[in-house]
């Protein structure tokens, strides 16, 4: 059995880096569960799709991982807290909820794509 990795890209490792230290072993503690959870079924995660790319939330308290199935394990694009999100919410004016805003609002993947990007540079 090939063993479970949870792959930070340079833009999540600085979101949990600025985090305090207490924090960050908080949300690292919480992922205990992860590889259990992702191997069996990724259904019980938030799903926001767009043009053929997947990505899946993942709560942890006030923070929301934002991660992509990878063939080693996962690749964490995003760790945003809940508050970020409902105030780009707010600011967007979208009644939806929070998976469906997202996935629907260009801006948010241009966020995740200016974190693949400044990692391949």
């Amino acid at each position: 059995m090939r063993p479970f990795q949870i792959i930070f890209n340079p833009t999540s490792a600085a979101d949990l880096s600025r985090m305090p230290k207490e924090l960050q072993l908080e949300i690292l503690g919480q992922f205990r569960g992860l590889p259990h959870d992702v191997s069996l079924d990724l259904e019980r995660f938030g799903k926001l799709e767009r043009s053929g790319k997947i990505l899946h939330r993942y709560r942890l308290g006030d923070y929301r991982v934002y991660f992509q199935r990878h063939e080693l394990g996962v690749v964490v694009h995003r760790i945003l807290n809940r508050n970020t999100l409902k105030d780009f919410l707010y600011r967007s004016n979208l009644p939806t909820g929070e998976d469906e805003a997202l996935q629907d609002n260009p801006k948010f993947w241009e966020m995740i794509e200016a974190a693949r990007t400044s990692a391949t540079q």
